[in-house]
């Protein structure tokens, strides 16, 4: 297994860089959440990264894609991580997209695949109900139908899902909540009548939605993969895009960490810069240690991916639970280090203290991770 990145992977980390540092800097993202942004994401910048074949960067040549793999897209992850970039690159390249690859018919793949590699389309998967990520608690009923089937009941924090195109909603078809049989996926055009979308406030400034679906019909070929039994496929998918979203945090709390060595660097007290002081020392070099193990973690996650590695599942568990623990300790030391100024709005640093606590629960805090991989060994 291999931690380090190829040359092209490297010229891909530099030029999203690159892009991100100039098209979509953290000033972007002020502006979008000042501005009430009614899309979230700037789409002409979506537009632009499509060109660079980054919303089809999971997606087969055969479909419009460049099929780089999960270690390629976790550099632009990490890299977008950087300026808290908004975009649909969680809900649709890395969810969404994923899904349509494994559990698509040949018709809806080439339909909508190619769409979603040229930027033309956005998707958002429907997934969780409460307030924690846990798909077994699936309550969402989709129950037999003269015309297919019919959906009822509601879905919580539904990345992109107020701008959706179109909708993968889980629901349960046989079962009780909280058993692993009886899931399966539907995929709904956004407009399908009994279908109610409002969009949620964010802390940070990042889209979700919360839909409700009262008596919504669909047709038999809206089902996606085996009926009762989405939950294998689904946990593969989940597993990349836990892996890629622990990239990005990595990205963030980097970024926080070299902001805050600056502060540290520049910010004098008693004549001195604060950073010479013993116990900021301390505190900078915990941070820095941290940062380098989940890097280590991160690629070695996104690696074992890329290469169907029989232990992919857990490393993706070890290193979005890693990124959880990683970006609560950097951002508020960031916050802290950089004093009252770092309260305030005024200051940048607080916005990645923002981002890093929603990441932090998004597809499952660190309690979800550690549980998963218990079970995953067999305890």
């Amino acid at each position: 297994m291999s931690l380090a990145l190829n040359d092209e992977q490297q010229m891909l980390k530099t030029a999203a860089r690159e892009f991100f540092s100039e098209k979509q800097p953290v000033s972007a993202l002020r502006k979008l959440r000042d501005d009430q942004h009614p899309t979230g994401f700037d789409p002409a910048l979506w537009r632009a990264m499509s060109e660079l074949g980054w919303a089809g960067i999971l997606i087969a040549e055969a479909h419009g894609g460049v099929d780089f793999g999960y270690q390629g897209v976790g550099q632009i992850m990490e890299e977008a991580g950087r300026t808290l970039a908004a975009s649909p690159l969680l809900s649709t390249v890395l969810l969404s997209g994923p899904l349509l690859r494994v559990l698509g018919t040949p018709a809806v793949q080439d339909a909508v695949l190619p769409a979603i590699a040229a930027g033309e389309r956005v998707l958002a998967l429907a997934l969780d109900e409460g307030p924690h990520h846990d798909p077994l608690q699936t309550a969402c009923r989709a129950d037999a139908h003269p015309q297919g089937f019919v959906l009822n009941g509601q879905k919580t924090m539904v990345l992109d899902g107020h701008v959706a195109d179109e909708l993968l909603v889980l629901a349960r078809t046989a079962g009780a909540p909280g058993e692993s049989h009886g899931l399966s996926l539907f995929r709904l055009p956004a407009g399908c009548a009994g279908l109610a979308r409002r969009r949620l406030s964010m802390v940070d400034s990042r889209n979700a939605a919360s839909l409700q679906l009262n008596g919504v019909v669909v047709g038999a070929d809206a089902l996606l993969g085996p009926l009762h039994e989405v939950l294998p496929a689904l946990d593969k998918v989940l597993d990349g895009a836990r892996a890629a979203l622990a990239a990005e945090m990595l990205g963030s709390a980097q970024e926080a960490f070299d902001r805050t060595l600056n502060y540290l660097k520049m910010r004098q007290q008693f004549g001195v810069p604060i950073g010479s002081f013993q116990a900021l020392k301390h505190r900078a070099a915990l941070m820095f240690c941290e940062l380098e193990l989940t890097r280590s973690a991160v690629r070695a996650a996104l690696d074992a991916l890329d290469h169907q590695h029989p232990d992919a599942a857990l490393l993706a568990c070890l290193a979005k639970a890693k990124a959880n623990d990683t970006a609560e300790l950097v951002s508020a030391e960031a916050v802290q280090m950089h004093g009252g100024i770092g309260m305030t709005d005024a200051e940048e640093i607080g916005l990645f203290l923002k981002r890093a606590r929603v990441a932090q629960y998004t597809l499952g805090d660190g309690g979800f991770q550690r549980a998963r991989y218990a079970c995953l060994k067999g305890y």
